[in-house]
């Protein structure tokens, strides 16, 4: 593993594309902030009225969750498997 490779908070996925579990923990602070702030909402806006609130909700917290890979991970791209 290069020097280059353990900056990124987000390892790219060996198979596929996008982003693999934290490495760092930074990482992992994102990751673990982003579920229970989807947790939060989902037990604030639990009522049929809210459904679009909750469903705006989790749109801005799961497009922030890949703002901060797409800028703290590896970069990504289809993977095969064969390169890392």
């Amino acid at each position: 593993m290069t020097s280059e490779n353990e900056r990124y908070w987000f390892p790219a996925k060996r198979y596929g594309w996008g982003w693999g579990i934290p490495r760092r923990w930074e990482g992992w602070a994102v990751l673990i902030g982003f579920l229970v702030l989807a947790t939060a909402g989902s037990a604030f806006f639990h009522s049929p009225e809210r459904t679009y609130f909750l469903f705006c909700y989790h749109a801005v917290l799961v497009t922030s969750l890949v703002v901060i890979c797409w800028k703290k991970g590896a970069p990504p791209r289809w993977r095969w498997g064969d390169k890392t």
